[in-house]
């Protein structure tokens, strides 16, 4: 392919991430760093039939003029980044000068906004992700070997949690361990508790969003793992079995290395997905137990009367570094596989 046929190829591609990618990036981190105008106070004296008072009032033309001037906002460089609601730098290194152990640290960094949502997202990511793929697999595996009247109804309802709008599958869930529901009523009929409620502590509450997780994640590396079963070299497997492997063993040295690149793509979009967890959060109504990352986006945003841009871009661009964090092995390790088969 020469180099014009093959840029008129990857034009429409670049342009559309141009667009919708670069671009929405780059206006995130200006926004991340202005914060919003000061209202403009002024005194003015304000006379009645029992004498004169001065008082502060707001000046609602000079703001909305300062609004216009500057509409970013005034520039606060990376002053949001390091305030008690991100990185909390000063918090944080009062904390480790002054503590007691080690637990004391957790404790004290789980109650900064942003360390709170970004425990719950790195403790469900990477709990999830394996366990999401593990469970697609085996799922691949079973339905690779039942016969094939009974392929279609299975691979169905295995692809159930997919299809299932996320916010509407959680909501789903939810009802289904509310003290009302048939599992939240039958665990308190279990443990003989009437008062028991899974969403009563941040364990129980993190141990369901967990659940609901590795369940939505599954169908996924199903497919995909299905697919890939499919490519599986039969005389590779025919020989293996002649020469006395066992199903596991047949399993672990033949469809599972064969499997490696289709395991790496499903890694590294789980990963992504489940780094931006939010609609089990908002489903669940979980927020007192668990917060994530894009939750507390969604909450600077959702404001009445101070919608907070300039935290919400800070938290956005905090949370685009720490999926390129997470993905960075992997892509280090695609590259050096694709140099050393070069």
């Amino acid at each position: 392919m020469t180099h014009k046929t093959f840029f008129a190829f990857i034009f429409p591609s670049l342009l559309a991430m141009i667009l919708f990618i670069a671009l929405p990036i780059g206006s995130i981190v200006v926004q991340s760093l202005h914060v919003e105008h000061p209202r403009v106070l002024v005194e003015v004296e304000n006379c009645g039939p029992f004498g004169c008072e001065r008082e502060t009032r707001v000046d609602t033309a000079a703001t909305q003029a300062l609004q216009e001037a500057q509409p970013m906002g005034q520039f606060n460089g990376l002053g949001t980044y390091f305030d008690r609601r991100h990185l909390a730098t000063e918090e944080v290194s009062r904390i480790f000068s002054d503590n007691e152990g080690v637990a004391d640290i957790a404790r004290q960094m789980y109650n900064l906004p942003f360390y709170k949502a970004l425990s719950f997202t790195l403790v469900y990511t990477f709990i999830v992700t394996p366990l999401g793929m593990a469970l697609g697999f085996s799922i691949a595996l079973a339905v690779n070997s039942i016969p094939k009247i009974l392929k279609g109804p299975i691979i169905f309802f295995s692809l159930l949690p997919m299809i299932v709008t996320p916010l509407v599958g959680s909501l789903i869930l939810f009802w289904m361990i509310n003290t009302q529901g048939v599992i939240g009523s039958n665990l308190q009929l279990l443990f003989d508790d009437p008062d028991l409620s899974l969403r009563a502590s941040p364990l129980l509450t993190w141990v369901t969003l967990i659940v609901y997780g590795v369940w939505s994640m599954a169908p996924f590396s199903f497919v995909v793992f299905y697919a890939g079963l499919q490519t599986v070299p039969s005389d590779t497997l025919e020989s293996a079995k002649i020469d006395g492997a066992s199903r596991w063993e047949r399993i672990r040295y033949v469809v599972i290395p064969h499997l490696i690149p289709l395991a790496t793509f499903v890694a590294l979009v789980q990963l992504m997905d489940n780094f931006r967890v939010f609609e089990p959060i908002v489903g669940f109504s979980a927020e007192a137990n668990a917060t994530s990352l894009s939750w507390n986006i969604f909450n600077d945003l959702r404001g009445q009367v101070d919608q907070q841009y300039s935290s919400a871009a800070a938290t956005s661009v905090l949370t685009v570094f720490g999926v390129v964090v997470l993905l960075m092995p992997v892509l280090i390790r695609l590259w050096r596989d694709f140099n050393r088969k070069a």
